[in-house]
């Protein structure tokens, strides 16, 4: 057990329970609403290779029914809460959000607890869950943009870091309710939760309504995911169609990295908005796609930038040469004017978060997981302010895109670049 502590650190809050859990917490009277975004340690990495798909399963099947309430009660007693609500799995956690009226914060907060530590996981409902995410997996075939990125992931993480949070087919309908229950009883565990909470609230009032849900959840040990070398991957996918799809990743540094910042501003020079140097050269200058794109893929250990370009069969080889081409002229740095450009989207977007609770609870909790503390907003526009071009131009000196990763999708298979 971890002794209780807390901390404060700038306006942001943080209290440790003795099981592990982490609450962190910011909040501001200038909201009539309150958001909460509970991190739980169970991701699709840790999905048995026999079972993949098991954690988004168990994220379908926990909401349907959980403490005294049946599924019906608990969906609809979210609504009466005027909760709005979200659930994803992730590569280390599922996250639940949910944002609703500041008064509401506490009586959410018991239906979470609920959920996460005493879900009903009906049998008679194990079916209609498989149907659930059969019908999601299925429906990457219809989005052959979403089937390319998954397949790029794959190739360029090593394994079980590029995984699909999809899980396969036979992982799914193999699974059964024992499965389901055994997954949830050792990755819905205390430590290693983060619940992070934003907007109108008291902080002592918080704290003692999360100690009274959440101190008495039972912490678990299980041993960490197991890496493994990536298998021998084609980097074409055939698909009959008068569309190619086109994916590129290269490695670069995660969230936790002090260079984080300057990662992700050199991205965004490349990708970010219309004055960008891919919609530029690529879509506005020759007109070659109808989307391209790239971001900065973090996970906690590793990361990768992932670009992609959607474009006919017929101008898919000049969109692979040209979108490559940008990437291998990002190496020799960016301009000012571009930094300062990028620079007013950034301020927009702190902006926007500070206004929404939803963002804020989840920018914190993510916060905490990747660097073991909150930054203010202020910290984040200092950090922005004081970047300059030499200081990205730097960082790519350090770590110019290369080792890439190629997959192509579409009715004929390109000749992919020599790299250098």
């Amino acid at each position: 057990m971890v002794p209780a502590t807390q901390v404060q650190q700038r306006n942001a809050q943080t209290h440790q329970l003795a099981n592990g859990l982490v609450l962190v917490g910011e909040p501001t009277d200038a909201v009539q609403s309150a958001a909460l975004s509970l991190l739980v340690p169970s991701g699709y990495s840790n999905d048995p290779v026999d079972r993949l798909g098991l954690s988004s399963l168990l994220c379908d099947m926990v909401l349907r029914g959980a403490g005294e309430r049946d599924s019906r009660a608990l969906i609809n007693d979210l609504e009466v809460l005027g909760v709005e609500r979200g659930e994803s799995v992730g590569v280390s956690q599922t996250t639940f959000s949910a944002a609703t009226v500041a008064t509401n914060l506490e009586e959410a907060l018991g239906v979470y607890a609920d959920i996460v530590r005493r879900p009903h996981l009906p049998e008679n409902q194990l079916e209609a869950g498989k149907l659930v995410c059969l019908q999601e997996l299925h429906g990457v075939d219809d989005e052959p943009s979403q089937r390319l990125m998954l397949e790029l992931r794959r190739r360029t993480y090593a394994q079980p870091w590029g995984r699909s949070s999809l899980g396969d087919e036979s992982g799914i309908t193999g699974s059964t309710s024992t499965d389901v229950r055994d997954y949830w009883s050792r990755h819905f565990r205390p430590q290693g939760a983060i619940l992070g909470v934003a907007g109108n609230f008291d902080w002592d009032r918080l704290v003692g309504r999360v100690e009274e849900l959440f101190a008495d959840w039972e912490s678990t040990d299980i041993p960490p995911a197991v890496e493994l070398p990536n298998e021998e991957l084609p980097t074409h996918i055939l698909q009959e169609s008068n569309q190619c799809h086109i994916g590129i990743a290269f490695p670069s540094v995660p969230y936790r990295d002090p260079d984080y910042l300057r990662a992700w501003a050199a991205v965004g020079v490349l990708s970010g908005g219309m004055s960008s140097r891919l919609f530029t050269e690529v879509r506005e200058k020759r007109g070659l796609c109808y989307t391209v794109n790239a971001s900065l893929q973090t996970q906690r250990e590793r990361a990768r930038v992932l670009c992609y370009a959607g474009t006919t069969a017929e101008r898919a080889q000049e969109t692979l040469d040209v979108t490559f081409a940008e990437l291998i002229k990002l190496r020799d740095g960016v301009e000012q004017g571009e930094l300062d450009r990028l620079k007013a989207r950034i301020k927009s977007g702190l902006i926007m978060q500070q206004e929404s609770t939803s963002s804020r609870s989840g920018a914190i909790a993510r916060d905490w997981y990747h660097l073991g503390r909150i930054r203010s907003l202020e910290e984040v526009g200092g950090q922005v302010d004081a970047m300059t071009s030499q200081d990205i131009n730097e960082f790519l000196q350090a770590h110019p895109p290369s080792d890439f990763t190629f997959v192509t999708l579409g009715p004929a298979e390109l000749e992919l670049p020599k790299v250098e």
